[in-house]
């Protein structure tokens, strides 16, 4: 895993972007949608059932 600062505009601590090797089976790129109070992401119906790992890029 490697670590580069990411942008720090406005802030008063200095975050890291984070690089990720992951393995899988298939990768689709989505954008959260609002839901109530949270977020959420519709994922394919074979899906269900399966591991899936979330990551933020941005």
């Amino acid at each position: 895993m490697s670590r580069e600062p990411a942008s720090t505009e406005g802030k008063g601590n200095t975050t890291f972007r984070v690089k990720f090797e992951v393995f899988g089976e298939e990768m689709i790129e989505k954008e959260v949608k609002q839901s109530g109070n949270s977020g959420r992401v519709y994922l394919p119906p074979e899906w269900v059932g399966k591991q899936v790992k979330i990551i933020r890029i941005d």
